[in-house]
């Protein structure tokens, strides 16, 4: 017998022989008797009752946990012959929120949490959780999450890619060190946008970079005709292994502010403003033309600039050979941005991440939401301005812009 077909003298005698827990039980046969209530609006007919609206037939229950404030409630979830019943008061969070709460359990239990964490800890009821319990719910996480990060890219080809990195704490052994959320991000010749990867390790490290982007390369990626990202060594080095027939642009965001960096701060606005006016040029030529100009004015006044900036010349205005609709998108790494941004706001609740395996649970969620989000149809780039591209990229292999990649 269930709770909530308990006779009210039962639950009375039940209330009595534990006094302590009664606000648990009656929420808990509250509770049932609110799921009981929804699953006969959704099949459209009582226990045993005959109606036209009947949808389907009940078919026994499962047991389902739910943790409160009063603790925890014992439930029992209808079954159904045809479909599945999820009772709305049970409806699962988005992956990010469980994600960002198994990673805030996994401190607490491990005993790194900071004072925000136990704040939050404490604000949701207290964290009466072992670390069995937080071992179980990770590793359930773990297992969906691997799925999207492993899965098989589908057989399009994808013509551009994006890869940037975002910045967290974490503590590894004793000490606490920058841990880099490395993602790509493609778009495919249809003009879907879609997240291809994510990892998490040192960003300093070739080798991690080259195990990372051939990993995309196994799954399935191909196609590829242009690779936005920073002028990273070790990731410059592992994109000429992995992508040799790719041509490469250099993130003029990035790019900027590294020239800033050889700039006395008083020349900084107005030199800035200056080499802005190479990217505003439609065409390969008149963006050589306005370099041509710009470097003229800077060399005189600041030569270390003007050095990055003519040695640099290939690599920033390689987007310029692809077509001019797409050129605001693939002159930078903004595409991923708003992801690095996404990351970066979740990762602050935590603060400083219990281990590397707990940061990449976290940020996995949140691409692969993006991820879905992105799955709607629309497109990054339309038909028409993808039907300019190569349907198989091989002129780039002759394209004096290759050379900064390949070099």
């Amino acid at each position: 017998m269930t709770r909530a077909s308990m006779p009210l003298d039962d639950l009375l005698v039940e209330l009595g022989d534990r006094d302590q827990d009664a606000l648990r039980v009656i929420l808990e046969r509250t509770v049932q008797a609110l799921v009981e209530a929804e699953v006969t609006a959704v099949i459209g007919a009582g226990r045993h009752e005959r109606t036209e609206e009947r949808l389907t037939y009940r078919n026994g229950h499962r047991p389902r946990t739910l943790d409160t404030r009063v603790g925890r409630l014992q439930l029992e979830i209808p079954k159904l012959r045809q479909g599945s019943f999820l009772p709305s008061l049970l409806e699962p969070r988005r992956r990010i929120e469980r994600a960002l709460w198994a990673v805030i359990q996994e401190a607490y239990v491990h005993g790194v949490s900071t004072r925000k964490v136990d704040d939050l800890v404490a604000a949701m009821g207290g964290c009466q959780v072992s670390k069995s319990e937080v071992s179980r719910i990770c590793q359930e996480l773990d297992r969906e999450l691997a799925e999207f990060r492993e899965r098989p890219l589908d057989d399009a080809r994808y013509p551009y890619i994006w890869f940037d990195a975002t910045y967290e704490k974490v503590r590894l052994g004793a000490r606490i060190v920058s841990q880099a959320v490395v993602i790509a991000v493609g778009v495919r010749e249809s003009g879907e946008k879609c997240v291809l990867g994510v990892d998490v390790g040192s960003s300093e490290s070739q080798q991690f970079w080259l195990e990372f982007c051939r990993s995309l390369l196994a799954r399935g990626l191909k196609g590829v005709q242009l690779v936005v990202s920073d002028a990273h060594v070790g990731l410059k080095q592992a994109l000429a292994q992995c992508f040799p027939g790719a041509s490469w642009q250099r993130c003029r965001v990035h790019f900027l502010r590294d020239l800033v960096t050889a700039l006395p701060r008083h020349e900084a606005p107005a030199v800035l403003a200056l080499v802005r006016t190479i990217y505003a040029q439609p065409t390969r030529e008149a963006a050589r033309a306005a370099m041509v100009q710009v470097l003229e004015r800077l060399e005189p006044t600041v030569p270390k600039a003007a050095k990055m900036l003519r040695e640099a010349e290939e690599d920033i205005l390689a987007y310029l050979s692809f077509p001019r609709e797409h050129h605001s998108s693939i002159s930078s790494t903004n595409a991923i941005e708003r992801v690095n941004a996404e990351v970066d706001r979740r990762a602050k609740v935590v603060g400083i991440f219990p281990n590397p395996a707990s940061l990449l649970r976290l940020a996995t969620a949140v691409l692969q939401e993006q991820h879905d989000e992105w799955q709607d149809g629309k497109r990054h780039f339309s038909q028409a301005s993808l039907a300019q591209l190569s349907a198989d990229g091989q002129d780039l292999l002759t394209n004096p812009l290759t050379a900064g990649l390949v070099a």
